[in-house]
């Protein structure tokens, strides 16, 4: 997520006229129709290729993982210092889902523009796949669910089942994609969420937006921050002084044992908390909104960002 300033939120949507463009930009380059590509891929054995688009990159980083060589992913949002809320999708975007087979995004608010590439882009074969959705989510809810252990593994099973249902006859191997996946490549990110909440389950935090609330609930710790700050923080917009006031008094009383920053996102506000935390001898762990480098696996990513918080945990408590 970008730096937040004053007005953020008022680019948090994306025009009508600008999709409109979009779509229309897409029907010409593509003659009105979409046939995807079935082209098996190199090292696929011959079987068709499923053609992805991630509306971010960390679905996509596990949609490429569960498909091995019978996908190719796309993911549209990859460079870190984007705002995911504030994106506005490009002419190559809208012309990527109208030959998907199969499209992932967010959803809950995040990513809004995504489902209106969706709808100027309509065809029959396409599957798409909106997180919010699965996990049972509405507007107004949390949106960062990838910094939740359990929402993770619930859309690892459901990629695998719409892999499985779109190619039928490579069933099997997508089973064992999942299989690998879970008992091999995320066994260290499981394994960490379990020690940290272990260890350090009810132990008070800070955080500087609403990413880290999933992360806190997964790991059973207690965040103490207003949820209207954080909220304020993730939207873009200024929050109370009376939630700063209450900040600033936890961090001068020492009532958080850790502050989580997300580098991603910071305004003075912020900055300030992490500079009053630091001056307390407070811990400070970061996390990021999107992969960081663009181009780490969803599992690594998240593995050192455990390592960071379990690191923090140790020095603020002995354990």
């Amino acid at each position: 997520m970008s730096t937040a300033i004053p007005g953020a939120g008022l680019r948090r949507a994306v025009t009508a006229v600008a999709l409109g463009a979009i779509a229309a930009a897409v029907l010409v380059a593509t003659g009105g129709c979409s046939t995807a590509s079935r082209a098996a891929a190199p090292g696929s054995g011959g079987a068709r290729v499923i053609q992805v688009v991630a509306a971010e990159n960390f679905w996509g980083s596990i949609a490429s993982q569960l498909g091995g060589t019978h996908v190719k992913v796309a993911s549209l949002i990859s460079n870190p210092d984007t705002d995911p809320h504030a994106y506005e999708p490009t002419t190559a975007d809208g012309r990527a889902v109208s030959v998907a087979d199969y499209v992932i995004s967010n959803g809950i608010g995040y990513d809004t523009w995504a489902g209106k590439l969706l709808s100027a882009n309509p065809m029959p074969h396409r599957t798409a796949l909106t997180v919010g959705t699965l996990l049972g989510r509405k507007a107004g809810d949390n949106p960062h669910q990838w910094y939740s252990a359990d929402s993770v593994h619930q859309v690892v099973d459901r990629i695998t089942a719409d892999y499985q249902k779109m190619d039928p006859a490579d069933a099997a191997y997508f089973d064992a994609q999942r299989q690998t996946f879970l008992n091999r490549t995320l066994a260290p990110y499981d394994q960490l969420e379990t020690a940290i909440r272990t260890t350090y389950a009810g132990t008070p935090i800070g955080a500087s937006e609403s990413i880290v609330t999933p992360l806190a609930e997964s790991l059973g710790l207690k965040l103490l921050t207003p949820a209207s700050f954080l909220d304020a923080e993730s939207e873009g917009s200024d929050p109370t002084a009376a939630d700063k006031a209450a900040i600033d008094h936890q961090i001068a009383a020492r009532q958080i044992k850790v502050y989580v920053f997300n580098t991603q996102n910071s305004d003075p506000d912020v900055m300030a908390q992490v500079s009053a935390a630091k001056a307390q001898g407070i811990p400070v762990a970061q996390v990021t909104e999107t992969l960081a480098p663009a181009n780490d696996s969803f599992q690594d990513w998240q593995v050192q960002q455990l390592q960071g918080i379990e690191h923090a945990l140790e020095q603020a408590t002995g354990k």
